[in-house]
């Protein structure tokens, strides 16, 4: 059953040294209780694309065209009401900087009480299902009324999740949230993520550059590149076969403790967006670029059931990893 889907998405960014395409003509879906991993380098706009489907990019930037599709609705066509209305309630978000979430001068249980009695809540009902969710998360009770200071990155970011699912949405945003921690407490985040994700049967979207995070927990990959999407599949189609050039650069910078080869680092660097290359976005630095892949942009297609690329030569490569 599908949870969200968006189609033929852009944002740019209006500023002073020029327009800035973040996000092209991006489109994929999420099915309810699935967990999608968004991988690519830094700039590749992977944050753009979550904070483009709570509409709510920030300034300068500005989402000129698509749909993101959630219950029958365009997100992007809501009045502000009806926005607020839909955060948290059917689609949140989880920062990768807590702060972004909880005020630093306010202790967290008043915070999230007066969060939920935003949304319609008596004050004991707020109270109630704030104790009862910092409590599932693993909030002890003594910390209920401290302010975020007081509190670990971890303890932080439990507090933030609790809140991206208090009201039950059906898609959560997760924006690289185990980024400031370390690897043990990194561990018990995605942990907590996979139990919500189970047991309320809740979409998340996982925007991370940890490949190896994405391999071991999600269920589909979608690859971005210069604000466009390379390739987009199911984790274990895109294990057993890499349509795209930079899928399988980004792939084999991965160390691996079971092979004696060095990983394998892509050269260049990403493209300027306020002036992309003509033809296909990763042309000055793939291998097997042609004289048609600096003229001609390439469209994502489906190479294979369910397994799409953007590519003029997908399924033509020796891509077999």
């Amino acid at each position: 059953m599908e949870a969200l889907r968006v189609e033929d998405l852009w944002v740019k960014y209006f500023t002073a040294s020029g327009v800035v395409s973040a996000v092209s003509a991006v489109s994929f879906t999420i099915e309810r209780g699935e967990m999608l991993g968004v991988v690519g380098e830094s700039g590749s706009g992977k944050s753009t694309l979550g904070f483009a489907l709570m509409n709510m990019v920030p300034p300068p930037g500005r989402i000129v065209k698509g749909a993101v599709i959630l219950e029958g609705r365009n997100i992007l066509e809501l009045g502000s009401k009806e926005l607020r209305e839909v955060r948290g309630s059917k689609i949140s978000m989880v920062f990768q900087d807590p702060f972004t979430t909880l005020d630093p001068l306010r202790r967290v249980s008043d915070q999230f009480v007066e969060f939920l009695m935003e949304h319609g809540l008596s004050k004991e009902e707020a109270q109630s299902r704030s104790y009862q969710l910092l409590a599932a998360v693993g909030i002890p009770e003594r910390l209920r009324n401290a302010y975020p200071h007081q509190l670990s990155g971890g303890q932080k970011q439990r507090v933030s999740i609790a809140m991206a699912i208090a009201l039950n949405p059906s898609v959560v945003v997760a924006d690289e949230p185990t980024t400031a921690l370390d690897v043990i407490v990194q561990k018990q985040i995605m942990d907590l993520m996979n139990e919500i994700r189970v047991k309320h049967n809740v979409s998340i979207m996982l925007i991370t550059h940890d490949i190896a995070l994405a391999l071991e927990r999600t269920d589909k990959i979608l690859v971005m590149y210069g604000g466009e999407v390379m390739e987009y599949a199911s984790k274990n189609d895109l294990t057993r076969k890499m349509f795209h050039p930079y899928t399988r650069a980004l792939f084999a910078s991965l160390p691996r403790i079971s092979s004696k080869e060095l990983p394998r680092f892509l050269k260049g660097y990403p493209p300027d967006l306020r002036s992309p290359p003509k033809g296909c976005v990763f042309n000055p630095r793939c291998e097997y670029a042609t004289e048609k892949c600096m003229v001609e942009k390439p469209v994502l297609r489906e190479v294979s059931p369910g397994h799409y690329a953007s590519c003029h030569y997908a399924g033509e490569l020796d891509a077999a990893t």
